[in-house]
């Protein structure tokens, strides 16, 4: 399958291999047809998999059949949760509208940055606009945002939207919207609220399912688990770094606090490093960004605001120094590595107490991966188990049937006045 297969104009054809995409992936090859054709869209598709030019190539090659925006009208909406996935998918919108013979207007709206300069661009008109809902909204508010025009709305990462607390901001936002445009709803899965916000949102779609549920780029990513003791994954991380030479690693962790604990530690250790989190001001994540892109940082030490969309070209180690919190996640942060057919290794640290934590992990993906131990970091915390007050191991719930047995014991207890306190 070419991308001239799939109906693209001949300027997005070569927009798409002058950015190196020698085939549609799976998820561009559904889905390109049915946006050209204006149909509404309902995809699930895992980080990595080429959504963004999934919907950004047709969406410029609808527009681009009738020239710019006028002024203050917005042609199309794309809403994401973060800032940094709004700055990566507008630059990707510009690359691809190099190569048409009216490069679109394009404007990112969200917080954190210079709001005049948001407005001034929406005075103009707007091909594409790229934003956050809270900053969307209130620009809506304050009058500088009309989206009566509007043509075609993207809502992209939805299931992180939902999970990041927009839901109310969510469907305030869609209330502005007019009753005829096209909708497309991008996420990497499916919980209750996503699939009520679906159909709530969408008329008739065309439901594409890309490899839910499972690791994307599987067999570029070498996934390690190395077990270690809570108070010595620092240092086993810098032997890690010393013995491997990666130029460039993203760390996970699970907190801001520790992520600007764990960059001073091993900027003390004289290893390049820098945080990245939602209390950085915008200037600053943008300059943790590029500056790790450039090679100009050697690790990044991310909360999961980095586990999302955010696409960085040839990273060769992903590390999980704290597990995510939601199994889901896992799959988004190892999917930072192992990109465009470059392979990449996802090392995730296991203590004592995060045992029982990745076994979760592994069941919800079917996985079932071998544990290491690194000399000279071999761990010696065991984990105790926890047992509830009825002197049962957590996690050994009991069934129902035991319930109601126990249930019904007491009850005849009780009718035979015997004291079962």
């Amino acid at each position: 399958m070419t991308f001239a297969a799939l109906g693209l104009s001949a300027q997005l054809v070569c927009a798409a291999e002058a950015v190196g995409y020698a085939a549609p992936t799976p998820v561009q090859e559904q889905a390109i047809p049915v946006i050209l054709r204006g149909a509404d869209v309902w995809a699930s598709a895992q980080t990595g998999s080429g959504k963004t030019a999934a919907f950004a190539l047709p969406l410029l090659d609808r527009l681009g059949e009738l020239g710019r925006a006028a002024p203050s009208v917005v042609r199309s909406l794309v809403v994401v949760p973060t800032r940094e996935l709004a700055l990566q998918i507008e630059a990707e919108v510009q690359l691809y509208g190099r190569h048409l013979a009216r490069a679109p207007r394009t404007c990112v709206a969200i917080g954190g940055a210079p709001i005049e300069e948001q407005v001034h661009a929406l005075q103009l008109g707007v091909d594409v606009l790229v934003g956050t809902p809270g900053r969307l909204l209130d620009l809506a508010r304050h009058g500088e945002l009309d989206l009566s025009a509007l043509e075609v709305c993207v809502l992209d990462e939805a299931d992180r939207l939902l999970s990041s607390g927009f839901g109310q901001e969510l469907n305030a936002l869609l209330d502005l919207l007019p009753d005829q445009h096209q909708r497309l709803l991008f996420s990497a899965t499916f919980p209750p609220k996503v699939v009520v916000l679906a159909e709530r949102l969408l008329r008739k779609p065309c439901r594409i399912n890309v490899d839910t549920g499972t690791i994307p780029t599987a067999e570029l990513i070498e996934q390690r688990v190395i077990e270690v003791d809570a108070g010595r994954r620092s240092a086993l991380l810098l032997s890690l770094l010393a013995r491997h030479g990666w130029p460039r690693v993203l760390v996970f962790v699970a907190s801001k606090l520790g992520a600007d604990d764990l960059a001073r530690q091993l900027a003390r250790a004289g290893v390049e490093a820098w945080p990245l989190h939602g209390d950085l001001s915008l200037d600053e994540r943008i300059d943790a960004l590029e500056y790790f892109k450039t090679s100009d940082i050697r690790v990044l030490v991310a909360t999961d605001l980095a586990a999302r969309g955010l696409d960085i070209v040839q990273l060769p180690a992903v590390v999980n120094y704290d597990l995510p919190r939601s199994a889901a996640d896992y799959l988004h942060r190892i999917g930072r590595t192992g990109r465009a057919g470059e392979p990449g290794v996802a090392v995730s640290f296991v203590s004592a107490d995060s045992a029982a934590h990745f076994r979760l992990i592994e069941k919800r993906h079917r996985l079932s991966l071998e544990r290491e131990q690194i000399e000279g970091f071999e761990p010696r915390e065991v984990a105790a188990p926890v047992r509830d007050v009825s002197g049962g191991i957590k996690g050994r719930r009991k069934s129902k049937k035991d319930k109601l047995r126990e249930a019904a014991a007491a009850a005849a207890g009780r009718a035979k006045g015997e004291d079962v306190r």
